[in-house]
C-alpha cells in the first residue's frame, strides 16, 4: 500500500501544473493534468514527442469518463466492465480536454483504470490525467522503473515513490475504437 504522504504530494504536483512520473495500471508513465495545456506541453518536451501525436488519458470510473466524452456506446461500456487487460478506447468527441492532448483532433483515447493507486490518484485529483510511456519518443518503453532513462527522470517535476522496486514485465494497454458500423476495431492488442 502507498503512503498517504506520497498520494498528497502527487495530487499537489498535478494541481500545480507539474509533470509526474508514476506507476500506471500498465507501464511507468509520464503524467499531468489532462485539462492543462501548459502541463501537457511539458510532457511533449520531456519525451521529445511530435505534438502531432496524441496522448492517452486516464479516468477513475465510468462517471468521470462520461464527463469528458459526448457518448459511450453500450458495447464499449460492456467491454470496459469485462475486459481483463487494461483497455484504452478511442472516443469520437472529447469535452474539456486540453487540445494538445489530442493533437487538436476531436477524438480522444481514454483508459478507465483498474489499478488501485491510479484510481485513488485520479479520484483525489478530480480530473483526468495524461499517461504516456516514460520513454523518449522512438525509444523502447521501460518494462520497470529501473529501465527509465535519466533524461526522463531529470525532466519530470515529481517522481512518485511507489512500486519502484517491482521488476515484473508489464505491457501497454489494448487500444480499441468503435467502427462506423458499430464493430470493435482493435488498434493495438
Amino acid at each position: 500500500m502507498w503512503d498517504n504522504h506520497v498520494m498528497t504530494e502527487t495530487v499537489q504536483a498535478l494541481e500545480q501544473g507539474k509533470t509526474i512520473l508514476f506507476p500506471t495500471d500498465t507501464i511507468w508513465g509520464l503524467g499531468c493534468d489532462a485539462t492543462n495545456e501548459a502541463a501537457v506541453s511539458k510532457i511533449y518536451q520531456i519525451k521529445n514527442r511530435p505534438t502531432s501525436n496524441p496522448l492517452i488519458i486516464l479516468v477513475s470510473d465510468l462517471e468521470m469518463l462520461k464527463k469528458y466524452v459526448t457518448e459511450v456506446h453500450p458495447r464499449i461500456e460492456t467491454l470496459l466492465a469485462y475486459h481483463i487487460r487494461p483497455l484504452t478506447v478511442v472516443y469520437e468527441q472529447n469535452i474539456g480536454i486540453a487540445p494538445n492532448v489530442t493533437a487538436n483532433n476531436p477524438s480522444v483515447a481514454i483508459r478507465l483504470v483498474k489499478d488501485a493507486f491510479c484510481k485513488a490518484l485520479i479520484q483525489q485529483f478530480g480530473k483526468p490525467i495524461v499517461a504516456t510511456s516514460a520513454n523518449v519518443s522512438d525509444k523502447p518503453f521501460p518494462e520497470n522503473f529501473g529501465e527509465i532513462s535519466s533524461t526522463i527522470l531529470e525532466g519530470v517535476d515529481y517522481v512518485v515513490a511507489y512500486r519502484q522496486m517491482e521488476k515484473s514485465l508489464n505491457l501497454p494497454s489494448v487500444i480499441v475504437k468503435m467502427g462506423d458500423t458499430e464493430e470493435l476495431i482493435f488498434l493495438r492488442e
